[in-house]
């Protein structure tokens, strides 16, 4: 049975390493703001897109999210160079770059054909939206996957804690840079609704943003793996020590098939309900996601710039609430105990951002955003430690793209259901009242979420650490011998 040598790997991830590492995820946050933000802010509020048409479009990019399981298979047992993830992290990053630009004058073309009165010309328009969202998801998760597992190859389970703090707070630094940035290139624009302005300085805006994050993703990653080469080794038994960073790369089991990995994954309960809660748990921060900005210029009346800057503030918050939980509250209540107080706040904000709707004050709204942030943050650090947790070393390109699959499934219904929610609730106050007031249709998407969010709570509780480790760790020995024999 082959494995990966361990003399390359065995390094532990200092500190200055981690915060290079970190900066991709910073470049992802970036763009997700753009994306998430900016892009359907101004295909909904600008260009008078449905707003399930923009949620459909944008949730293209993660109803791909299968390919993450392929992808982690593919960086476990197909090395580039002697490298199984840095290779796969960089092609990625070319792809979704690319992509990102080209979004721009196709958004426009489907723009221009939804007042042309041309169903075919518009249909095809559409479908090519949709494709080149599934095309940038494809590209995002063949860079991401791989990048997890990498900090999985590179960490081991007493450092990991840290690194995962410092590096999805460069993911929220990334939310808040990406904000600020669009707020200040994009401020001439406020009030400006013609076609033939917004497309060349959306589109120059992002080519300068997508030259700068491919360059910053070579610096990132560069020199982090190092090369290996496989050897001969006996099988690891699932109650061998694992605790280095390079006992792990030895134990990876190149000769595991993408079947039996599906075949382990797919044996304990305690994937299904801890998969279940990642998806409760996503949807519950990102329901709101794809109508927060146009929620902040309908019902608040702020513009371009003022509704980039609700992601800021979220970022500043979520920043705040992932050093809160890593420093202070995981060590005192634990994963478990923090992840549980995550879900909770997060509830209680959502509560708020609802009710904000009713005074259309705009400081207050700033404020609950912070707090949103703070909850998200406190949530968002204990749900991703115990997703590492719950990942066998000897599969973890495989574990990390299901549990990646996961929280992509459910950004994509959050964005289709977020945009069908607001269309619905639109069409039912006209049906019910035949008043114009956009805010019904915005307090119609916060109250699904507390719902969505209240279930993942309920979930959580049925998670069992040691109840995981267990049934995964009997499943991998009967695959290792089925292998054997």
């Amino acid at each position: 049975m082959t494995a990966l040598s361990s003399s390359a790997a065995a390094h532990r991830l200092g500190l200055p390493s981690t915060l290079r590492m970190g900066l991709f995820q910073g470049c992802l946050g970036c763009l997700a703001v753009i994306f998430a933000g900016l892009m359907n802010r101004v295909m909904i509020s600008e260009l008078g897109f449905p707003g399930l048409l923009v949620g459909a479009a944008l949730a293209c990019e993660q109803f791909v999210a299968p390919a993450r399981v392929l992808f982690g298979q593919l960086s476990d047992t197909h090395p580039v160079a002697g490298r199984h993830r840095v290779p796969y992290i960089w092609l990625g990053a070319a792809l979704f770059c690319t992509l990102a630009v080209l979004s721009v004058p196709l958004i426009f073309r489907v723009a221009a054909l939804l007042g042309a009165g041309e169903p075919g010309a518009l249909a095809g328009a559409i479908a090519a939206l949709c494709g080149l969202f599934a095309a940038y998801g494809l590209a995002i998760s063949m860079a991401s996957t791989p990048y997890l597992a990498l900090l999985i190859d590179s960490t081991d389970e007493q450092e990991r804690p840290r690194a995962v703090g410092i590096i999805w707070c460069l993911l929220t630094v990334g939310i808040v840079v990406g904000a600020i940035a669009t707020s200040i290139a994009l401020r001439g624009l406020d009030g400006v609704t013609d076609p033939e302005l917004l497309q060349p300085a959306l589109l120059q805006f992002m080519l300068r943003v997508a030259g700068v994050i491919l360059a910053i993703t070579v610096i990132a990653t560069l020199g982090i793996e190092r090369p290996r080469r496989p050897l001969r080794s006996a099988p690891l038994s699932p109650q061998a020590p694992t605790s280095s960073a390079g006992a792990r790369t030895a134990s990876r089991d190149d000769a595991i098939t993408l079947r039996q990995c599906w075949a382990l994954v797919t044996s304990s309960r305690q994937v299904l309900v801890f998969f279940l809660f990642l998806v409760f748990f996503t949807l519950g921060l990102f329901l709101q996601d794809p109508v927060l900005e146009s929620y902040g210029a309908e019902v608040f009346g702020m513009s371009i710039a003022a509704t980039a800057s609700l992601n800021a503030l979220w970022g500043v918050g979520t920043l705040g609430g992932l050093l809160i939980a890593g420093l202070w509250i995981v060590p005192r209540l634990g994963k478990f105990g923090t992840a549980r107080l995550g879900c909770q706040l997060i509830i209680a904000t959502l509560a708020a951002l609802l009710l904000t709707g009713f005074t259309a004050q705009v400081p207050l709204l700033r404020v609950v955003m912070v707090l949103f942030g703070l909850a998200a943050g406190v949530g968002t650090n204990s749900a991703l430690v115990l997703m590492l947790d719950l990942t066998l070393p000897e599969a973890a390109g495989t574990f990390v793209g299901v549990w990646g699959l996961a929280q992509a499934l459910s950004r994509a219904l959050g964005k289709v259901v977020g945009g069908g929610l607001l269309d619905l609730g639109r069409w039912l106050q006209l049906q019910l009242t035949g008043g114009t007031d956009p805010f019904p249709a915005y307090a119609l998407v916060l109250g699904v979420e507390l719902l969505v969010a209240a279930t993942a709570l309920a979930l959580l509780a049925r998670v069992n650490l040691r109840q995981f480790r267990e049934d995964t760790g009997r499943s991998l020995s009967r695959v290792l011998a089925l292998e054997l024999g």
